[in-house]
């Protein structure tokens, strides 16, 4: 009887121990599935990065070719609603019709030149239709149209440059003030509706270099930059997911090196 009620006693001992030990199993293997779970979330961001610098690639490739093919006749009216950033943005176009001077919108630049404005002008067509032209950089001394009248050409002309894409609603900083005509992106269906011009392109010309009567504006200041930190970002994601395996790696051989001990 004394055996037996000594084994009896023993029994719930042993059982809780056993317990403890199954608790003890689950709190690493649910650890570990969660950093295999964000070994895989990062290996994940890795490879869109990768993706991503594939893309920056090959727009750089299309913009670049665009630049260097010969200018075409700026989009139709009838073309106007297939525009779009990825197929059209810096491609060399040419326009031809009449600057009007007197619904010209300045618009706040910094460029290579310093701080100033764009000077953002309708070129009317003979269809009836406008295209927003920015002629280019004036420094803020010169902002003032009778300045420069000798650079408000009257009369039919050519304009040569890049197509653009509208910039709605403001800069990252600042948002365009329509009711007091501060401008701080270029925005053509806003500074066109201010303007009272018609039928207006959703996009414009940035005007090329070519000299405009004396001196102002300056065209040709386009910035064509691109950011490609995609292979950077795309090591950084993989090392990170290296990393976690690492420490998941670290985990699962401690743990096991314990059961040893226990056994």
């Amino acid at each position: 009887m004394t055996t037996t009620k000594g084994r009896r006693q023993r029994h719930p001992q042993a059982s809780s121990e056993k317990s403890d030990r199954r608790r003890h199993r689950v709190k690493p293997a649910i650890f570990a599935v969660c950093l295999v779970l964000l070994a895989a979330a990062l290996a994940a961001l890795g490879t869109w990065q990768v993706e991503r610098l594939a893309w920056k690639r090959d727009l750089v490739a299309r913009v670049d070719q665009r630049m260097h093919a010969p200018p075409v006749p700026a989009p139709a009216p009838t073309a106007w609603d297939k525009i779009n950033a990825a197929d059209d943005e810096y491609r060399r176009v040419t326009a031809a019709g009449t600057l009007a001077n007197d619904k010209e919108t300045l618009v706040y630049a910094s460029t290579v030149l310093g701080p100033g404005y764009w000077v953002m002008t309708p070129l009317m067509l003979t269809d009836g239709t406008s295209i927003l032209v920015n002629r280019g950089f004036v420094p803020t001394e010169r902002r003032d149209p009778a300045s420069r009248r000798e650079g408000e050409m009257s009369g039919p002309v050519e304009i040569s440059g890049l197509m653009r894409m509208t910039e709605p609603k403001g800069s990252l900083l600042k948002s365009n003030d329509v009711a007091t005509d501060r401008w701080y992106s270029r925005d053509v269906a806003a500074i066109a509706q201010k303007r009272g011009v018609g039928t207006v392109a959703p996009y414009f010309i940035d005007a090329d270099a070519t000299a405009n009567p004396g001196g102002l504006p300056i065209g040709g200041l386009t910035v064509i930059a691109f950011p490609n930190n995609h292979l950077l970002y795309a090591i950084t994601w993989y090392g990170l997911a290296a990393m976690v395996l690492a420490l998941l790696v670290f985990i699962v051989r401690g743990e096991r090196a314990t059961r040893i001990r226990q056994q």
